[in-house]
């Protein structure tokens, strides 16, 4: 596992623009503004792209790199048509199967369950329906949360970008892959659950 995974807290920025097919994130130590990885979906095709900007855009496919400023690959996710409940795999630096996320029905705020490489529940991701709050679960403890950074009226109003912090539980070991699952999970909340 790549050490830009074995911190606590991340800020995540969505890529600012009015009319972007691709998502693309960019994650940040928020103590130090420092930039520590990329996530890019960079192999959209024409018909994809197209399709992001009708009311299918929650059915297309995506594949999201999450790599190093210096192109090292860290995680990706990857989905095909979704035409209604979402299942993303999500790959480890080698690309091997890491794990994968599979949308619950009848939620209120969202949820889906994190699987591990053999299917095997590992937590549970869940939101509040009154606002944009979630937190991964196994059980009774709180592994990680999410919540939507506000980053201004004008911006949010004019633009689809968004921006997230993402606190991972410090007792959570820094070598397990439900780290990177959880880093993965977060670029997907958009584009599974909210969009």
């Amino acid at each position: 596992m790549h050490p830009a995974l074995h911190r606590n807290t991340f800020l995540v920025k969505e890529h600012v623009g009015m009319f972007k097919a691709a998502n693309n994130f960019d994650i940040f130590d928020p103590e130090t503004g420092e930039e520590i990885l990329h996530c890019r979906e960079d192999s959209l095709g024409f018909f994809t792209r197209m399709l992001r900007f009708t009311d299918y855009k929650r059915m297309t496919p995506f594949d999201v790199e999450i790599r190093t400023p210096n192109g090292e690959r860290v995680v990706s996710v990857r989905r095909g048509v979704s035409i209604f409940l979402s299942k993303v795999d999500v790959f480890d630096e080698s690309e091997q199967l890491l794990g994968k996320f599979k949308q619950k029905l009848f939620t209120v705020g969202g949820a889906f369950g994190v699987h591990g490489p053999s299917d095997e529940l590992l937590c549970e991701l869940k939101g509040k329906w009154t606002s944009w709050e979630f937190s991964f679960r196994a059980g009774g403890t709180e592994l990680a949360k999410v919540s939507k950074k506000w980053s201004g009226l004008g911006k949010e109003l004019f633009t689809s970008a968004d921006n997230y912090i993402l606190q991972i539980d410090p007792d959570l070991p820094s070598e397990s892959a439900i780290r990177q699952l959880i880093l993965a999970a977060v670029m997907c909340i958009d584009m599974v659950l909210k969009e």
